[in-house]
């Protein structure tokens, strides 16, 4: 029986990893993605031959992960190398997604997926999609402020996404993190009441 399933998705800083927790706290089984990726990446992870063979060794950090800075700049400076990337780990992210949405324990499962409306899979693999939005300004602010990137850099990553008004276009549902923070567990538990629902009338059919 294929699970209940809702697809996390938000551009780079919408705050989708909140989100996320806010729901795992409340039961739901949550498959990160990006997670995955870190794992297919890291040292021995199931990728880095497959990587290695494609880009050399310069792309291979000396710890045997991914070296995330050089192959985001050569992805940056060459779309080519990006969809290189993207057709080796996608079907391992995939793969791996799959495995663990078969035996999981909770009563629905939610994929968080940042590229989920990009890879135009998302009505194939689930049911409901979920924009966590937040206004451009904030996404960047957001980064800036997390990470070691700068505003450009940022800027430049959310180029290669899709715009916020296409996600939202995909979306069934939307969670508004434009502001502050204690306005996410309610949106999040209403949500979840609703997929409990729903997941219950898809387990009858």
């Amino acid at each position: 029986m294929k699970r209940f399933t809702v697809g996390l998705t938000g551009g780079i800083g919408s705050g989708k990893s909140t989100v996320a927790e806010l729901f795992a706290e409340r039961g739901a089984t949550v498959i990160d993605a990006d997670q995955l990726a870190h794992e297919l990446t890291g040292p021995r992870g199931a990728a880095m031959a497959a990587i290695r063979a494609a880009f050399g060794p310069q792309a291979v950090a000396a710890s045997g992960a991914l070296d995330r800075r050089r192959m985001r700049a050569m992805a940056f400076a060459d779309p080519a190398v990006r969809q290189r990337l993207e057709a080796v780990l996608h079907p391992l992210i995939r793969a791996e997604t799959d495995r663990r949405a078969a035996v999981a324990t909770g009563p629905y499962v939610m994929l968080m997926i940042p590229l989920l409306v990009e890879s135009g899979e998302a009505r194939q693999r689930c049911a409901r999609v979920l924009v966590v939005d937040c206004p451009e300004e904030e996404q960047i602010r957001r980064v800036v402020l997390r990470s070691d990137l700068q505003r450009d850099e940022v800027a430049a990553i959310m180029a290669t996404q899709a715009s916020r008004a296409t996600r939202l276009a995909q979306a069934d549902d939307v969670i508004d993190n434009s502001g502050d923070p204690a306005r996410l567990p309610p949106q999040v538990e209403a949500l979840h009441r609703r997929y409990l629902r729903l997941a219950g009338g898809a387990r009858d059919e």
